[in-house]
């Protein structure tokens, strides 16, 4: 996948010029370009925003929700300080045995603890065992419709002056469009709708992959 709003032409410059992708990630990548569901893979370069973000902020501990076929948890973890951890939520076991075969390779499986299963009860066991502001950094990217709620847990559990990062919120464009009335539309649609009045957090929305909106927990 790409940034949808880029031309080809430009975005292959933009990668030529600036990606630095281990050989693990490029393999990853071609892997589940494979994939029926291929669509679900973030872009390199929103990628390597989530990388530089978790460099910059020096975060040790983050989530992922969402985790596919292992691309965004692989990133960050090659991010992290050796003693980081990403804590990574899917229900696919089909999709995260490729992630954990990548994890594998790129020496960072120690860094990453996936947990199989719907992650609303994932993030509510972390919550019931004390982990409120215990993250730095969190990365949302699964069914859209629950968004919203994804988001108030990651709140939550990232401390103050933390990121939340949250995948699709241009939806390919569909969001702007008013005709489109379909359940995962509207789901988002109404997330990014609610941020913009949200005091909790700093708000930047970028047109890169398929549109990632960037929150500081104030």
């Amino acid at each position: 996948m790409q940034s949808i709003f880029l031309p080809e032409a430009i975005h292959r410059y933009m990668l030529g010029v600036s990606l630095r992708e281990a050989p693990v990630q490029a393999k990853l990548r071609a892997e589940t370009a494979t994939l029926a569901e291929a669509h679900y893979q973030i872009a390199p370069e929103e990628g390597q925003i989530l990388a530089f973000l978790v460099e910059t902020t020096g975060a040790r501990r983050t989530l992922d929700i969402g985790t596919f076929t292992g691309y965004s948890a692989l990133t960050v973890a090659l991010s992290l300080p050796a003693d980081g951890r990403v804590v990574s939520f899917d229900v696919n076991e089909q999709w995260t045995a490729l992630a954990r075969a990548a994890w594998a390779e790129a020496g960072v499986a120690d860094r990453i603890d996936l947990r199989i299963g719907p992650a609303l009860d994932g993030l509510d066991t972390l919550l019931a065992d004390g982990g409120s502001e215990g993250f730095d950094f969190a990365f949302i990217d699964a069914d859209k419709e629950n968004y919203a709620a994804y988001y108030e847990r990651c709140l939550r559990l990232v401390r103050r002056g933390g990121l939340i990062a949250v995948d699709n919120t241009l939806w390919r464009g569909r969001v702007a469009d008013p005709e489109d009335r379909k359940e995962k539309t509207e789901a988002i649609r109404a997330f990014n709708a609610a941020r913009l009045d949200d005091q909790r957090v700093a708000l930047c929305m970028l047109p890169v992959g398929d549109g990632v909106t960037l929150l500081r927990r104030r």
